[in-house]
C-alpha cells in the first residue's frame, strides 16, 4: 500500500506520544490538575488513534467524457447532496453546532464529524465525548421518552410510515410530522436544485427522473420516482438522494434517514455485469428451502452496474461507508420492477486494497492466500446485492412485509441473507457456466475474509450482526476451521456448500414465518463475537490495518469550479 501524508490525527497521536517520553525532574510532584490534564491527553490520544484508523481515500473519476451538461448537472447534484447531509445530521444529532463549539481537541472533532455524532459507530455506539450519554436508539426520529408501550398504544396515521417523525405537541401528546414539513425550507432548496440539474442534464430517462425525485422531496410520494429510477438505463451519471434505509431507527426500523450518493457510470465494467439479471427467477427457483418460502417472482428487470462514486453524503458517510447499492426497498416496486445493484468500484477497490488484502495476510492460512482476490471479493459484493431480491418480501401468514414482521431485526437478517444468498448464487452460476466454476474457491476464501472485516463494524451496524451469525454458523458447520498454532483460518471446500445451503434455509424460513422471537434466538446464539474470535480482531488492530476509510470529496477533487 503507498505511503500517505501523515494526517492530523496520527501527527496529533505522534507529538502527544513524545510529550508522555518526556522524564519527570526530580522536583517534580503530581498535582491533582496535572493528572486530570494526564488523563485529558491520554483520552485525546485515543481518539487521535481511532481518527488515524480510518485510510483517507480521494473520491473522484474521470469527468472528460462527459458532456458539458452532464458535468454542469454534476455540480447541482452536489449542492442537493451536501444538504441531505445537514437533514442527517438534523435526525441524529440535532444539536451539531453546540457539540461541535463545545469540543477543543482537534481529533475530537474531526471524530464527531466522521461519527455523525458523539458515538462510535464501529464500537457499539459508545460515547466517546465526556458528558454524553448512550445513544438514543430512535434517534431523532422520536421522543426520547416515549416508550414503546406509548407508541404502540397512540391512533396515529401515519406512525410507521419511513417518511413521518414522531414528536410531542404543546399538550405533550404524540404527533405525526411529514418529513416534508418538518424540513421543508431544506427539501425545497434540495428539489430545486434537482430541476436545474434536470434542465442540463443529457439522458431523458435521468431529467425524467430527476424531476420525481424532486416532487417527492416536497410531497412526500417516493414511488413514483422510485419506479422512474428503475426504467433509467442509459444515464451515464446518477444520483441517490433522499430519505433512504431505516438502520439509524434502532427502535422500530421504520424511519427512513437523508443520504446521498453521486455516481459516474463505468460503462465498462456495467458490461460485464448486464447478464446476471435475466437469471434472477431460475435462482429463486433453485433456493435451497422448501417451495412456500421461494413462491414469490422477482422481477427479471432489475440491472447490475458498476459506478465510480463521486460523493457520499448523510447516512451513507456515516462510519462505515457502503461500496454497493441496492435499491428501491420499497417491496411493491421491487416485485413490479426488480431492483437495481451499483456496484461503487473506486470505494470497493480502496477497502479491498487498504483493508482486506492486510486482513487476509494476518488471519488467512498462507496455502490459501492466494484465493484472495479483487475479482472474487468485487462477485460477492456483487451478488450479495442481488440477493437482495430473492427469498420472499411477504410473511406467510399474509400479515405483512418481511420488515414490518422483524421489526428492529429486519434489517439484520436481510443483509445476512444477502450476504449467504449471494455465496450460493456464485456457486449455482458456475454450474450453469455463467462463471468461471474452477474460481469458487477464491470466492469462499474471500468470503471468509470479508467477514473478519465487517465484524470490526460492531453490534450496532446490522452488516456486522449478519457477519457475527454467518461466521458462527458457517463455523459450527465446519465450513473453516482455525489452527490454534498459527491462529490462521483455512476454508474446507468440501464442507462449505452444505454449509451456506443451510444458513440459507435457516433465515429464509425465519423471514417467511415472520418469526421474531426465532430470529432473536437466532442472533443470541450466533451473533456474538466470542473470545478466540476477538484476540483474532485485536491482532487485526494491533496490525494497524485500517477499520475503514474516509473520503476526500466535492468540487476541488473533482476539479469543478466552485458553486454560485
Amino acid at each position: 500500500m503507498p505511503l500517505r501524508p501523515l494526517t492530523l490525527a496520527v501527527a496529533l497521536a505522534l507529538s502527544g506520544g513524545l510529550v508522555a517520553c518526556q522524564p519527570q525532574t526530580a522536583n517534580e510532584t503530581t498535582t491533582p490538575a496535572a493528572t486530570q490534564a494526564a488523563d485529558e491527553a491520554e483520552g485525546a490520544n485515543g481518539i487521535a488513534a481511532k481518527v488515524a484508523a480510518y485510510d483517507e481515500v480521494e473520491l473522484t473519476a474521470d469527468l472528460s467524457h462527459l458532456a458539458e451538461g452532464d458535468r454542469e448537472a454534476i455540480g447541482y447534484l452536489l449542492q442537493a447532496g451536501e444538504i441531505m447531509d445537514e437533514l442527517f445530521w438534523k435526525q441524529v444529532y440535532p444539536d451539531k453546532e453546540a457539540l461541535l463549539a463545545g469540543i477543543s481537541d482537534p481529533a475530537t472533532r474531526r471524530f464527531v464529524e466522521i461519527n455523525y455524532g458523539p458515538w462510535d459507530r464501529l464500537d457499539g455506539d459508545t460515547p466517546f465525548v465526556e458528558g454524553v450519554e448512550a445513544r438514543p436508539p430512535g434517534a431523532g426520529f422520536y421522543p426520547a421518552d416515549m416508550t414503546k408501550a406509548e407508541f404502540e398504544a397512540a391512533d396515529l396515521p401515519g406512525k410507521d410510515s419511513l417518511y413521518t417523525l414522531v414528536k410531542r405537541n404543546d399538550a405533550g401528546e404524540l404527533e405525526v410530522v411529514p418529513y416534508h414539513e418538518a424540513y421543508a425550507e431544506e427539501l425545497g432548496r434540495a428539489a430545486e436544485l434537482l430541476r436545474q440539474a434536470a434542465r442540463v442534464a443529457t439522458d431523458e430517462g435521468f431529467r425524467k427522473y430527476l424531476e420525481l425525485r424532486a416532487d417527492a422531496l416536497v410531497t412526500g410520494e417516493y414511488q413514483p420516482s422510485d419506479m422512474a429510477w428503475m426504467d433509467m438505463k442509459t444515464s451515464p451519471i446518477d444520483v441517490v438522494i433522499g430519505p433512504i434505509e431505516s438502520y439509524q431507527d434502532a427502535l422500530y426500523g421504520k424511519k427512513a434517514a437523508f443520504e446521498a450518493f453521486v455516481l459516474v457510470k463505468d460503462e465498462e465494467w456495467s458490461e460485464r455485469l448486464a447478464k446476471f439479471a435475466q437469471h434472477l427467477p431460475a435462482l429463486q427457483r433453485e433456493l435451497p428451502v422448501d417451495a412456500k418460502y421461494k413462491a414469490e417472482s422477482p422481477g427479471s428487470d432489475a440491472d447490475l452496474n458498476a459506478y465510480d462514486a463521486i460523493y457520499y453524503g448523510g447516512d451513507a458517510n456515516a462510519g462505515a461507508k457502503t461500496i454497493a447499492i441496492n435499491l428501491p426497498n420499497d417491496e411493491e416496486v421491487q416485485l413490479a420492477k426488480g431492483s437495481r445493484r451499483l456496484q461503487l468500484k473506486n470505494a470497493m477497490r480502496a477497502k479491498f486494497d487498504a483493508i482486506l488484502e492486510p486482513i487476509a495476510d494476518e488471519l488467512i492460512a498462507p496455502e490459501q492466500r492466494e484465493h484472495i482476490t479483487f475479482d472474487a471479493f468485487f462477485e460477492n459484493v456483487m451478488f450479495h446485492e442481488v440477493a437482495h431480491g430473492l427469498g420472499i418480501k411477504n410473511t406467510l401468514d399474509g400479515k405483512g412485509t418481511v420488515r414490518d414482521a422483524l421489526t428492529d431485526l429486519a434489517s439484520a437478517f436481510e443483509e445476512g441473507k444477502a450476504d449467504i444468498l449471494g455465496l450460493y448464487m456464485i456457486g449455482q452460476l458456475g454450474e450453469m457456466g455463467e462463471l468461471d466454476a474452477g474460481k469458487l474457491d477464491d470466492n469462499y476464501v474471500t468470503f471468509l475474509a470479508g467477514i473478519f472485516r465487517s465484524v470490526r463494524f460492531g453490534a450496532s451496524s446490522a452488516h456486522g450482526q449478519a457477519n457475527m451469525a454467518a461466521f458462527n454458523f458457517l463455523k459450527e458447520q465446519g465450513a473453516f476451521s482455525r489452527d490454534a498454532a498459527t491462529g490462521h483460518y483455512r476454508v474446507d471446500f468440501e464442507k462449505m456448500k452444505p454449509a451456506v445451503d443451510a444458513l440459507s434455509a435457516k433465515i429464509l424460513t425465519l423471514q417467511g414465518d415472520g418469526d421474531h422471537a426465532g430470529a432473536r434466538a437466532f442472533l443470541d446464539q450466533y451473533g456474538t463475537i466470542g473470545p478466540e474470535l476477538q484476540s483474532d480482531l485485536d491482532r487485526i488492530a494491533a496490525a494497524n490495518i485500517p477499520v475503514d476509510i474516509v473520503f476526500k470529496q466535492g468540487r476541488e477533487v473533482l476539479g469543478l469550479p466552485a458553486a454560485q
